[in-house]
């Protein structure tokens, strides 16, 4: 007896608990369909659209609804919209039981009925569609889809035949003019917009917003925010790269249960929304001049108006321009050996001159010398070679040597510091800097130089109709020729002296006295004289002295004046 009892009782249990899996109205491969999403009418929307799959929202108007619009609005990237009526013949079964429970659209999408489709489009620009309803209709199926990456897009629906007023309008003629083009500024034209035309002075609720960039045209306000943050995220990746924890297995499971229920309404104050947005020009005006530009710079400018108010904007047609390349100075090209006289047309603080040397041997090396004939001023001289400074100095009277090697041609930038007082020179020439520049493949460095450029005259060795001079020499054989300028009265009571940039190409040759040729190994004992005769008594001459080289400027010395006794 007990064991027929206990018999029964699991007979029963079994009964009870066995699942009602296999029920004749349940189909056997049953696949339930995601949850559903129902579209609010007046409504900013926020749809999130993951990679190849297809997001459907339904939606139903009131009755007599005359017509209706919806809006679509892709962020970054192209998407595909369609907007399809769906009519059921029959209403479903109430008393129809399914194995799992249904939302009402999946209900009315297994039910038997007809579907047509309304609106299709394809692309990353806002689009929408605006039409009469269809009376007999059940349910309106939306679905987009992203083909390329996981993106978003903002989804408005209307019902009435009038404009919706949550976007602002656009022009006949979207598209942006360019005015005009510059080296460092483009100006920019639209047709205004009827939203910005049409309102009162004192209402600021739309306004255009200018973006720049060097990449790409944006289609929306929001491609454009989410290229500023991915490149903000790019630097902040970079910082953090390793010291960064990710944990992307946990969240990636996370991620994609978030995509099904990830459709979330647009907050109702979007004043911030705009306010990362980095506006060229900003205001009710339509002409634009962004400036600051980089020369020879190909740039985009995408135009946006924007209401404050509903927080939405609409794009004009964006266009492109290319910066006009920075003017180019003219380079002057020096020849080995040539004695340059540099002149600044330009009086002011800012004027510069450029030069080219290309040395001669297979060792690339040169000699530049050169001197500031400017009383008291000076020259800054900067010498590169492929876009590489190699030396840069200040160049004032003194003779300055500047050892060039290792390239195959220099650029020399001559830049003068403050405004100059420049001398006359022979002939009404007029001049800032003395410059030379000649091949010394057969050298390792600079040339020597004296100790010391002053002349010394010896006043016992004075007399009516000669002189005796002094000065000091290198250990390397050089030429050295004396030079003499009589005096008249009133130079001779001023103390005149030859100009520092007069060389012997600038002297007559009526003024050579001699040249010689001397060399000393020993530097401390370096020191040549020369006895200058056929002088007149009580007379006052200025004596120079050059050191003649066969690289370089010839070397001046210090002039010194000296004047024959009266009586001997």
């Amino acid at each position: 007896m007990a064991l027929t009892s206990l018999s029964w009782c699991l007979s029963a249990a079994l009964v009870l608990f066995w699942p009602q899996t296999h029920s004749a109205l349940a189909p056997e491969n049953e696949v339930p369909l995601r949850p559903t999403t129902w579209l609010p009418e007046g409504k900013l929307t926020v749809i999130t659209l993951p990679k190849g799959r297809t997001r459907r929202l339904y939606f139903t108007l009131k009755k007599k609804t005359p017509g209706m619009s919806v809006t679509v609005s892709p962020c970054d990237l192209p998407i595909e919209w369609s907007l399809a009526a769906r009519t059921l013949k029959d209403k479903p079964l109430k008393s129809l039981q399914w194995s799992t429970k249904k939302s009402v659209p999946e209900v009315w999408w297994r039910g038997p009925g007809t579907e047509e489709k309304i609106h299709s489009y394809t692309g990353s620009a806002m689009d929408a569609y605006r039409g009469p309803s269809y009376p007999h209709t059940s349910v309106y199926i939306l679905r987009l889809r992203s083909k390329q990456k996981n993106s978003r897009a903002t989804v408005f629906l209307h019902g009435g035949l009038g404009p919706s007023g949550t976007f602002p309008l656009l022009p006949a003629d979207p598209r942006v003019h360019t005015l005009g083009v510059g080296m460092t500024s483009v100006t920019l034209s639209w047709a205004p917009s009827a939203s910005i035309t049409s309102l009162p002075p004192t209402q600021k609720s739309y306004e255009y917003c200018v973006l720049t960039n060097s990449q790409q045209n944006y289609p929306s306000v929001c491609a454009a925010q989410q290229s500023v943050r991915k490149e903000k995220d790019q630097k902040q990746e970079k910082k953090e790269r390793k010291r960064r924890v990710t944990a992307w297995p946990i969240l990636k499971e996370w991620w994609w249960q978030q995509w099904d229920s990830e459709s979330q309404s647009a907050p109702s104050s979007l004043v911030d929304e705009f306010a990362d947005l980095q506006c060229a020009c900003q205001g009710t005006e339509s002409v634009c001049t962004v400036s600051e530009l980089l020369p020879e710079t190909q740039y985009y400018f995408d135009v946006f108006v924007i209401d404050r108010v509903n927080g939405t904007s609409s794009a004009y047609k964006g266009t492109y321009a290319r910066t006009h390349e920075e003017a180019r100075p003219a380079i002057t090209t020096l020849r080995d050996g040539e004695l340059r006289w540099v002149t600044f047309q330009d009086r002011g603080s800012r004027s510069e001159q450029f030069f080219s040397f290309r040395p001669r041997g297979l060792q690339q090396s040169g000699l530049l010398t050169m001197q500031s004939c400017g009383k008291g001023e000076k020259v800054k001289v900067t010498v590169s070679s492929k876009g590489q400074v190699l030396t840069s100095k200040a160049v004032g009277g003194d003779l300055e040597h500047i050892w060039l090697q290792g390239s195959p041609s220099y650029l020399i930038h001559l830049e003068r510091e403050g405004t100059m007082t420049e001398p006359v020179l022979p002939g009404g020439l007029t001049a800032s800097v003395k410059l030379q520049t000649s091949s010394a493949y057969h050298r390792r460095g600079v040339p020597s130089l004296p100790s010391t450029l002053q002349i010394k005259s010896f006043n016992r060795l004075r007399g009516c109709n000669s002189v005796t001079l002094a000065w000091m020499g290198t250990e390397e054989r050089s030429l050295y020729c004396v030079y003499r300028r009589k005096l008249g009265n009133s130079e001779a009571e001023t103390g005149a002296v030859t100009a520092p940039c007069l060389g012997p190409e600038s002297r007559s040759d009526t003024e050579r006295v001699l040249c010689k040729y001397f060399q000393e190994l020993n530097p401390r004992r370096a020191v040549t004289t020369a006895v200058i005769g056929g002088l007149e008594p009580g007379m006052a001459y200025v004596f120079d002295v050059y050191l003649m080289r066969r690289w370089g400027i010839p070397i001046k010395y210090a002039s010194k004046m000296v004047k024959t006794r009266k009586e001997c």
